[in-house]
């Protein structure tokens, strides 16, 4: 009898430990994927690697919480896999999962219905489950529904965000449905973000949305900036057709004829130093670079410190030149002048330093190198130029 009852204690306490966390199935992808489609209900996939520490943290201290186990047990069926191991590599593949944790809510057919990433607090781990549980994810394919005319905001919404990387031109649909659906509605900063990063064209859509909603876009981000994005929307066009794919150049001839006639001359040229400034980094041609810069940031009380400072930046490690160093030595100053940090003062003592100005190179790395070593960032750079200055 003694014995009955310790295993039985032994099974009551084994049962009682595994519904500590969320439940998760230990069966194969292809089995879940079932299961989910027997049950109509999404699946919940953790995707984790054994060395992440974060995904260490959501297992021990949010998955065993209980609104959380009893929600996603109750709502999803649920798997982890950890993607650089067995079958988790082939799902890390199929899914593009590149960060950990990663969090997938899939239907049946193993379709995506929505992601995210990183450690979450209970409120917020419980928030994305809430806004996956939508009924509407469980009927099939997101792209049928959408077919169908579905004008669920919150179901557009999410769409938008899985397919903009994967399917733009899809997700640019899905965005004007969303938006005329919005049309008597405030827009968000974030419903900014999205009209603005699907808007192309006068011709699109979307562009109409862009000027109605003129007032609600301004409170946000400026006139000046939105006057910045209705000329970069009007040329788009001329500004891809404008780069020689074969030399890699901008073709400024070939800009200015079609760009003027729709925006102005001063509108035209500003759009297009303000495109070289962002191409030709991304490319390594930094005279082009140097020769745009010194245009655009003529009128430097114009931008902000930390825009010039990341010009400064690309001075001092591409440029020679030196009445282009000393523009770039005004940027850096303003950066430094509004608040003094460990990459300011240490863009600023490369510049002295390639100016010839060594006192004062020294005086702003011994600072870079104080700062980095007060808040526990990296010395190195900093610790390396004082020592070239020596």
């Amino acid at each position: 009898m003694k014995k009955t009852f310790t295993v039985l204690l032994l099974f009551t306490f084994l049962v009682s430990f595994s519904q500590e966390t969320i439940n998760f199935e230990n069966t194969t992808f292809k089995e879940v994927l079932a299961k989910a489609k027997r049950e109509k209900k999404l699946v919940f996939m953790d995707a984790y690697a054994s060395w992440c520490g974060p995904c260490k943290m959501m297992e021990k201290n949010i998955f065993p919480l209980p609104a959380i186990k009893e929600y996603y047990n109750a709502n999803f069926i649920n798997s982890h896999f950890d993607m650089e191991k067995g079958e988790g590599r082939d799902i890390a593949l199929k899914y593009g999962i590149r960060s950990y944790p990663s969090y997938l809510f899939l239907n049946g057919d193993g379709e995506v219905v929505m992601t995210n990433y990183g450690y979450m607090d209970e409120k917020d781990f419980l928030a994305i489950a809430k806004e996956a549980n939508n009924p509407l994810f469980a009927q099939g394919s997101l792209k049928a529904i959408f077919e169908k005319g579905e004008s669920d905001p919150a179901f557009l919404l999410n769409m938008m965000r899985q397919y903009s990387q994967t399917d733009y031109e899809l997700a640019k649909k899905v965005s004007e449905r969303y938006f005329k659906v919005k049309k008597d509605q405030g827009l968000t900063r974030d419903d900014i973000g999205l009209l603005l990063y699907f808007l192309k064209s006068p011709n699109d859509p979307n562009y109409q949305v862009f000027k109605d909603k003129k007032a609600n876009i301004v409170k946000e981000m400026s006139e000046d900036i939105y006057n910045q994005f209705d000329v970069n929307i009007k040329i788009s066009k001329v500004m891809e057709n404008s780069l020689d794919q074969n030399s890699g150049i901008i073709n400024d001839d070939y800009f200015y004829k079609n760009a003027i006639p729709l925006v102005g001359k001063a509108d035209a040229e500003t759009a297009l130093n303000r495109m070289k400034v962002i191409y030709y980094p991304t490319v390594g041609n930094f005279k082009e670079y140097e020769n745009a810069a010194l245009i655009y940031y003529k009128n430097a009380d114009d931008f902000n410190p930390e825009e010039l400072l990341k010009a400064a930046w690309i001075f001092s490690e591409h440029v020679d030149n030196k009445t282009s160093l000393r523009k770039a030595e005004e940027w850096a100053e303003k950066s430094v002048m509004k608040s003094e940090n460990t990459e300011n003062t240490y863009i600023l003592a490369k510049l002295y330093t390639k100016l010839g100005k060594k006192e004062n190179a020294k005086i702003y790395a011994e600072m870079s190198k104080s700062l980095a070593e007060q808040q526990g960032k990296d010395a190195t750079a900093a610790t390396q130029l004082l020592q070239n200055l020596k």
